[in-house]
């Protein structure tokens, strides 16, 4: 039950930088200061990453939990 309240408190805080990245990705964009190329890869990048760290995150607490007990 710990691993999973952590995991979600942390996936909820992963989610939320990602959706701030995008939104200033977003406003460079419009303000010519990136290119369309580079808007797209800084999205996907960030994106991917997010999700990657989000699903190997639960592993990673188990591990510490397993540790501490």
């Amino acid at each position: 039950m710990e691993v999973f309240l952590a995991s979600l408190f942390s996936v909820i805080i992963i989610f939320i930088t990602v959706f701030f990245m995008l939104k200033v990705f977003i406003v460079a964009f419009k303000r010519n200061d990136i290119s369309l190329r580079k808007f797209i890869m800084l999205s996907f990048s960030s994106i991917l990453i997010g999700l990657l760290v989000a699903l190997v995150l639960p592993f990673g607490y188990e591990k510490i939990i397993d540790f501490i007990y």
